[in-house]
């Protein structure tokens, strides 16, 4: 493929996901329809992508960015829930289609339709997630999607390098297959969390908001071919490297937190428009390739519906059968009661599983040859692989919002629960400018005068807490009894105390900070909450680097 043919690809993907985003419409169910529509006209070239691209550059960067974003405290209490998921639903998965394809298929062996069990087997969260946000889910079940496509990458890819090494051997051994997934989740979170803790040391160290977003996007891979050369899961190397960084991104400087937010969302579309266009593109290639095959197209077709019927019905069965499980808490996992999922919550995480880039990839991996035989069933495997990606796409990814609706889950609690937390947080920090305010009292006296300086610091705490009582009365009217606002006009200081002041709200800004982490780190306050809090944090910090006052201190 030429490169002019992939930047027309990724440039009508960006012009359909604009339209999508302007009319509300789910991009990737679009972008897949488009797509196959697209690749029907004659003169349209087959588009053919390196798997090793797919795993190597999009992977990284896609779980790298849904890490970050991804809560560790929220991730860390529904640990049980994601690994169920993640890991039991994927080798569940994964072993039924085997099971069925084998019997469809007698004449392959059974570690060749374990490969096809492990390439259709994990769900991508990004259309359901997409989904999921524009109506409103809980957020309990966003992490828990979210999560279980972190790590089901993961188990599906470790599961498939064997089952291809059994294919080429002619055999496999259960301990064999243990130890080489013990190896892959040990290495490949050992190695995450030993960039992700050097990138962090080199950040906090760093007063270049342009340099650290360099290393951020550099990050991923680093961490994902690192992982991948020491035999280690790059997947969960990736995860790991994400959530660490994200949880300790409020350490790092304001100004790299702003850079980096738009360049992952720029790269988060781009590269998930290019995938699930590529996805719609390759139906009719797949197609031709079953038909000059021997394999017969009518009995590929069979075969391929079945096998997306059994990857649809699978994970609602194994959801109602291992819920019992979500009760049992693993090591690390303390996920209150409160936020175990409803029947109707399972219901709507039981019918979010559409295929994505894993499968795509995977399967555009399998050899064409395996041990110097053709590897069996090829084309077959590859065209039930993109039915499956493509028909969980448009059956499940159309009726979710009605599944949604129709159940009707929603966050009206948890808004107004987010609502109560902010107001409270506010009024906390109103606290902590005083208590800044207050050791500044001193000071202030032996330049200003004592009745100058208090006079100034009484007024700024209270411009300070009127602040703090008009958004808290906004958000929660109950907590604007907590603060009292203050009557008098707002001071406006000289030169003199316009470099004082710059300092000073500096140090109230660092003071609210550190309130906003500690309560997110003792449960008080959702990550949710305390992202967008700090997000106002930031910009306020960015204005007072770019104000006067800060050009003439540069002087």
């Amino acid at each position: 493929m030429h490169s002019v043919e992939v930047f027309l690809l990724v440039a009508g993907a960006v012009a359909v996901t604009a339209v999508c985003r302007r009319r509300g419409w789910p991009a990737p169910l679009v972008l897949v329809a488009a797509a196959i529509v697209v690749s029907f006209v004659p003169a349209i070239p087959r588009f053919e992508i390196e798997p090793e691209i797919l795993l190597d550059f999009v992977l990284p960067p896609l779980l790298y960015s849904a890490a970050l974003s991804s809560s560790y405290r929220d991730f860390r209490t529904s640990l049980n829930s994601i690994t169920r998921l993640g890991v039991g639903l994927v080798l569940v998965s994964a072993l039924v289609v085997a099971l069925v394809f084998w019997w469809m298929e007698p004449g392959v062996p059974f570690l060749a339709a374990l490969v096809l069990g492990a390439v259709v087997a994990p769900p991508d969260a990004v259309a359901a997630a997409a989904v999921g946000k524009r109506l409103g889910l809980p957020r309990r079940v966003m992490t828990l999607l979210s999560g279980e496509s972190l790590i089901n990458d993961a188990t599906s890819l470790t599961l498939y390098k064997v089952a291809l090494a059994g294919v080429a051997t002619g055999a496999w051994a259960f301990a064999d297959g243990l130890a080489i997934f013990a190896l892959a989740v040990g290495a490949g979170v050992a190695v995450g969390l030993v960039i992700a803790v050097v990138v962090h040391a080199v950040r906090l160290r760093l007063d270049d908001p342009v340099v650290a977003s360099a290393i951020g996007l550099l990050t991923p891979f680093a961490a994902y071919w690192s992982a991948e050369a020491l035999a280690g899961s790059g997947v969960l190397a990736v995860v790991a490297a994400g959530l660490y960084l994200g949880h300790t991104s409020p350490r790092a400087g304001y100004a790299t937190r702003l850079y980096e937010e738009p360049i992952w969302s720029t790269v988060d579309l781009l590269l998930e428009a290019f995938t699930f266009a590529l996805i719609g593109m390759q139906l009719p290639w797949v197609v031709r390739d079953v038909i000059a095959s021997d394999q017969g197209l009518g009995h590929g077709i069979a075969v391929s519906l079945v096998v997306l019927l059994v990857a649809i019905l699978v994970r609602p069965v194994y959801i109602v059968v291992t819920a019992r499980f979500d009760h049992v808490r693993l090591r690390g996992s303390r996920r209150p009661a409160r936020d175990s999922l409803s029947a109707r919550e399972s219901a709507v995480v039981s019918w979010a599983g559409m295929r994505g880039v894993v499968t795509l990839a995977a399967a555009a991996a399998i050899p064409l040859t395996s041990a110097g035989e053709p590897f069996p069933e090829r084309a077959t495997i590859q065209l039930a692989a993109c039915t499956v990606a493509i028909g969980t796409l448009l059956v499940q990814g159309l009726t979710l919002p009605w599944v949604i609706r129709r159940l009707g889950v929603g966050s009206a609690d948890e808004t107004a629960r987010d609502a109560a937390q902010e107001a409270a947080v506010r009024v906390a920090t109103a606290d902590a400018v005083h208590a800044v305010l207050e050791r500044q009292r001193d000071d202030w006296s032996e330049h200003l005068g004592r009745e100058r300086a208090d006079e100034l610091i009484d007024r700024l705490s209270g411009v300070w807490r009127a602040r703090a009582t008009a958004a808290a009365a906004m958000l929660d009217p109950d907590s604007a009894d907590e603060l009292v606002p203050d009557d008098g006009e707002p001071h406006v200081p000289t030169a003199e105390e316009g470099l004082r002041t710059q300092r000073l709200r500096r140090e109230i800004v660092a003071a609210q900070r550190e309130v906003l982490m500690e309560r997110r780190d003792s449960g008080e306050l959702d990550e949710a909450v305390m992202r967008r809090m700090m997000r106002e944090l930031d910009l306020e910090d960015e204005s007072l680097s770019s104000s006067w006052v800060t050009r003439v201190q540069r002087r």
